[in-house]
């Protein structure tokens, strides 16, 4: 009976060290981003964590090889993950004013700090798979046999907690209860090596302990997992953790995961269309072209649809345009549907990744628009040449792609690499560097186009109008981009991650 008891010990260790690493994850992906520095900072603390505690663990259980030592190790453990959720957010809230005054050490400190809530439970649940083969392991020639089941039990229950928290915990309950939910159940577990001996084998008392704390977790007030002004939503989806907010002015700003994005804006006030930022950009896509008029514009792709500031501005500016959007979350699509009233008839929303939406559509565009971040990144898979043959291929012959992306006051190895990549797929290429943002906007066009045909198209619209007023916004920083030699995008190399830390590393150092 005992070696069951243990095995289902060592399988919900396991588990809850994996739902640790994801739920981690999470909780850092809020505040942090999902960088692969913060990724690799994680994974390898985690793994560093797991290392001390099989050292551990090992010599502990052959100095102490008793069962309620054991059990006492993992209900420690319990109660140290149920006490993550209550402390995480005065750390996390700190990182977020260090990041906003650009403090180097206040920022690699709170990430240090966030990485070190997890540290005593993720080491005492290292400590459980070679205890519990030291104490199941009664004749040595059957050890091999054992640790070997141990292990396989323990690795069975991770993969249950890699996937249990993303498939439907964190979505459903929300990060910081499926931590305390993984705590109680561990905690649960750990009783019965806690009970006087001849009471240990009965389920009396664990299983009510069981259901009565994992009621309470599902109970407790948690409040929002971000102290944010003036929020009004929030929710966490299997892609992000989405928050809404509400100015003063009546304006709403769709905001993701760490913060420092606004991805959507709506005044459901206001009867102004152009925002002042980049977004404005894009309209101005289709004079490159000679004689362009807005009726001419018929279709335009997005990808990157978020709340549908791109979407609403093309419908009210080009009247009869069909428009279709693809937003990788289907939560934000919700949220943009209730909050930024993205319910234009001609919009026709798909909700899967922009590179597999493109492949399997059927229509030419006039106008791509690319707008796509896991901040603070593009996802690789739109930076590169054979994507942008991708949507070659998927443009009308007087279509052009336009796309987001950054700089800092003195780097743009970024911009630049674009250009170049751009460029090894449509013959002109150009620049617009929003004014007091560290926003650059690229467009490439199918034909061979120019800067003079561009200004004459914008110019003839009266400053009263909506297109008077995008030319006064982009014309002064229309520049035509060149090609350096340098890096090119491609689906085998895209180091779009590295340029990016680099960018912000950089933007952290400066003045």
């Amino acid at each position: 009976m005992l070696k069951y008891f243990l095995s289902g010990l060592v399988f919900v260790g396991g588990m809850t060290s994996l739902a640790l690493e994801m739920c981690a994850s999470r909780l850092l992906g809020a505040y942090f981003g999902t960088s692969l520095f913060i990724w690799g900072n994680l994974i390898g603390l985690i793994l560093l964590y797991l290392m001390v505690g099989y050292f551990l663990g090992g010599r502990i259980a052959d100095r102490y090889p008793h069962t309620q030592v054991l059990c006492m190790i993992t209900a420690v453990a319990a109660i140290s993950i149920i006490i993550i959720p209550f402390v995480c957010q005065s750390i996390l809230t700190w990182s977020v004013t260090g990041l906003e005054q650009v403090s180097v050490g206040i920022f690699l400190g709170s990430l240090i700090g966030t990485m070190l809530l997890f540290a005593i439970p993720v080491i005492l649940l290292g400590l459980v798979s070679p205890f519990a083969v030291r104490l199941v392991t009664n004749d040595v020639k059957k050890s091999g046999r054992v640790s070997g089941s141990l292990y396989a039990i323990s690795t069975i229950g991770s993969i249950l907690g890699a996937f249990l928290p993303v498939l439907w915990l964190i979505p459903t309950f929300g990060v910081r209860r499926t931590i305390l939910i993984f705590g109680v159940v561990l905690l649960a577990a750990s009783l019965w090596g806690l009970l006087p001996k001849r009471q240990r084998f009965s389920l009396f008392l664990p299983a009510p302990a069981l259901v009565i704390l994992l009621i309470g977790a599902l109970l407790i007030q948690m409040g929002p997992l971000k102290e944010i002004p003036n929020l009004i939503h929030e929710q966490e989806s299997y892609y992000n953790y989405i928050q809404v907010t509400q100015q003063p002015d009546g304006t709403r700003q769709l905001i993701l995961n760490e913060g420092q994005a606004i991805h959507s804006v709506y005044n459901p006030k206001s009867q102004a269309l152009l925002t002042g930022w980049y977004w404005d950009y894009f309209l101005a896509a289709p004079y490159f072209n000679q004689g362009f008029k807005p009726d001419q514009l018929k279709r335009v792709g997005i990808i990157g649809l978020a709340g549908g500031t791109v979407a609403r501005q093309f419908s009210q500016v080009y009247n009869n345009v069909q428009i279709d959007g693809a937003e990788i979350d289907p939560a934000i699509v919700n949220i943009g549907r209730q909050y930024f009233n993205m319910n234009e008839p001609n919009l026709h929303i798909y909700a899967q990744d922009g590179r597999t939406f493109l492949a399997a559509s059927q229509h030419k565009y006039d106008v791509v628009a690319i707008d796509a971040f896991q901040q603070p990144y593009i996802p690789f898979q739109f930076t590169t040449r054979e994507f942008f043959q991708q949507v070659h291929d998927h443009l009308s012959p007087t279509g052009v792609v336009a796309l987001n992306t950054g700089h800092t006051s003195h780097d743009y190895r970024l911009v630049q690499a674009f250009v170049n990549t751009l460029s090894t797929v449509f013959p002109s290429v150009y620049v617009f560097n929003v004014p007091g943002t560290i926003n650059t906007e690229i467009m490439a066009t199918m034909q061979p186009t120019s800067i003079d045909t561009f200004r004459a198209n914008l110019s003839q619209f009266s400053a009263t109008t909506t297109l008077g007023q995008l030319a006064t916004e982009v014309l002064p920083v229309a520049t035509r981009g060149r090609v350096d030699g340098g890096i090119v995008f491609t689906d085998d190399k895209a180091p779009i991650e590295q340029i990016t830390d680099q960018l912000l590393l950089n933007y952290i150092l400066q003045p």
